[in-house]
Order: structure tokens, then sequence, then C-alpha cells
């Protein structure tokens, strides 16, 4: 079975519209174990590549600060990759410890949809920066409901949970336990997270 772009971007469409019902699609194609780890790899990619070119976007037409921009994109691909990963092992090995039943390829997968989401988001954030730039900000607040929405629906949907109640209560503490370890992680190996800066 081929999918193409717009199968893909339809179904998009149906996760926004039914997230449960999005989770399970994407659950029950056949990806090769192999292809997950290029899946991971490819969204992060995606998503640095956009925030870059919106970063160019938003900040002073300046060479320096161009340069740095770029420069840094590699240290925040890796440090979105870690967070990534984190991510991915974490919705695993905390909905399993809840009585969960979704496999670690199943949690890479549905982790990456999510991520494919909000980069269809951050690419229609891009779009109105450039056609009507005030309402910019509006569409990152209403990405991180979304955001919020479908993690939730679609842990729910992985492990077999049926209160999304419980299951977003559990990702607002997971969520600052991890934020928590991966800011000791990366404050152990001195890397900092990297913040454009907006100049003097």
């Amino acid at each position: 079975m081929t999918i193409g772009m717009k199968d893909i971007m339809a179904m998009v469409g149906r996760s926004l519209k039914s997230p449960r019902e999005g989770a399970h699609e994407v659950l029950t194609i056949r990806i090769p174990q192999e292809a997950v780890g290029m899946i991971v790899v490819l969204v992060v990619v995606l998503s640095v590549l956009l925030a870059q070119v919106m970063g160019l976007m938003i900040l002073p037409a300046d060479t320096d600060m161009v340069i740095g921009l770029f420069s840094s994109a590699i240290v925040a691909g890796l440090v979105q990759l870690v967070v990534m990963l984190v991510t991915i092992g974490g919705v695993f090995w905390i909905g399993r410890a809840m009585g969960g039943t979704g496999s670690l390829k199943e949690s890479a997968l549905i982790i990456s949809w999510l991520q494919f989401i909000m980069v269809c988001l951050q690419l229609v954030q891009l779009v109105v920066l450039v056609i009507l730039p005030p309402f910019a900000g509006l569409i990152g607040i209403v990405a991180l409901g979304v955001f919020l929405w479908l993690l939730t629906n679609f842990v729910a949907t992985l492990h077999g949970f049926k209160s999304l109640g419980q299951v977003f209560v559990m990702i607002i503490v997971s969520t600052f336990t991890l934020a928590f370890l991966i800011s000791l992680l990366f404050a152990l190996f001195g890397v900092d997270l990297p913040m454009p800066e907006t100049g003097a």
C-alpha cells in the first residue's frame, strides 16, 4: 500500500477532527521496525528547518545573526531529538506502569505523528506570519492547545485508557518530571538550549 502526500494530509485532517480515530488509523499502518527511527529523525529535521526559517523572518536582517541561527540548527536538532526520544520512552514506560498496553514502536509512531501534525501547524503559522503577522502569535497559542488535546487522545488510544481526564493529569505530571530530568541531563553535559538573541 502506497501512501501519498494527499493521503497523509487527509489523515492529518481526520486526526484533528477525531483524534482517537486518527491515532488508531496511524497505529494500524504496517510500518517496518527499521523505518521507525527514520520517521522520528525526519519529523525532527522538518520541525527544526521550519523553526530556522521562521527565526530568519522574525529576527532583524543581520549577517552575524543569520550565521548564528544556522550554526545553532544542529544543536537545536540534537536537543529536539533527545526530547523526542525521552517523550517516546516516557509515553511507553509511564503508560505501561499505569496499566497501558501500547508498545515502544507504537509509542514512537504516535509521537512522531503528533510531531508531524505540529509541523503542519508550524507551517500554517509561517504562512500567517507572512500574510498577517499580528495573528502569528495566536496560531502558536492555538497550536499549544491542539498539541495537548491530541497528545491526551493519542496516549489514551495507544494504551487503551478510557478516561481522558486521568490521562491529561498523567501527562502534565509526567511533563514536569521529564522536563526536569532533561534539563538536568543537558546541564550535566554542559549543553545550553539554543535561544536566538534579539539583539540590543
